[in-house]
């Protein structure tokens, strides 16, 4: 299986492998039905590194969100694997770029925690490969 190009972006991004002023600057470019697309697939790849409500606080603090704006609130507000849903369908765009940066940075840490858990010893993900040249 190979990740398509945008995974492959999300995944560095997360991995802390692109500068985030470029990643931001090339979510901002997109069309609205784009970035909605982009948040749901953040989403997904969230859930899929088993997020945990732990990654919340310090993904709010790590994205430079304030806890008051909407996608930190959210995030907070209960189970994460629900709330990240919420938080990938804010439509105003301002909220949409703050959904960006905050979704980035739980999947930064989720899939850190769970590249260490389980992925230490040699795993077949793809995206766990991208540090390393072709996987």
């Amino acid at each position: 299986m190979t990740l398509d190009e945008r995974a492959v972006l999300l995944n560095e991004l997360a991995q802390g492998l692109r500068p985030p002023a470029g990643g931001l600057a090339w979510f901002e470019g997109l069309a609205e039905d784009e970035q909605h697309e982009v948040l749901l697939a953040l989403r997904e790849f969230c859930v899929q590194a088993r997020a945990t409500g732990e990654d919340a606080s310090e993904a709010i603090r790590r994205s430079g969100l304030r806890p008051t704006h909407t996608p930190s609130v959210l995030i907070l507000a209960g189970r994460i694997d629900q709330q990240l849903g919420k938080v990938a369908a804010l439509r105003p765009r301002h909220e949409r770029i703050k959904a960006f940066r905050l979704l980035i940075q739980v999947l930064g840490l989720a899939d850190a925690r769970r590249r260490q858990r389980y992925c230490a010893d040699g795993c077949g993900h793809d995206w766990h490969q991208l540090g390393r040249g072709a996987p």
